[in-house]
């Protein structure tokens, strides 16, 4: 499945084995460019939150900016101002005006985003762990 990827998904996946970074991989994930400028910005903080060790999480860092597809904004740009209506929360605009764009669905655990938008299917972890 096609799928834009909310930053604090790749964050859970960092943190914590199993759930989370076990589906990640058996999805196209699409994001916006500056999602691992906001990683490494929290990078410290990840690491003191996790039970992986050093070399665990720097091997799965890798692996997200691999497998990630950054898009960089002006591909979406003419999304923006709609997905500005429907967000509930500034912060989910780009991911919703990337998903948008991409036709295509948005795996954030973010309970607001799914009940107070139409336009874009929200797919929580536990929801897309039911359909593996």
């Amino acid at each position: 499945m096609n799928l834009v990827i909310d930053s604090n998904i790749l964050f859970a996946a960092l943190i914590r084995e199993g759930g989370t970074s076990d589906i990640l991989f058996k999805h196209t994930l699409y994001a916006p460019e500056f999602i691992f400028e906001e990683f490494k910005k929290y990078r410290d903080y990840l690491k003191g939150k996790t039970k992986r060790t050093e070399e665990e999480f720097e091997e799965l860092f890798d692996l997200f900016e691999r497998h990630v597809i950054l898009m960089p904004e002006e591909e979406f740009e003419p999304f923006i101002a709609k997905a500005e209506e429907i967000s509930p929360d500034v912060k989910d605009t780009i991911y919703l005006a990337l998903a948008m764009k991409l036709r295509c669905g948005l795996w954030s655990n973010d309970s607001d985003l799914k009940e107070k938008q139409r336009v874009v299917q929200v797919y929580s972890t536990e929801e897309l762990m039911k359909l593996e």
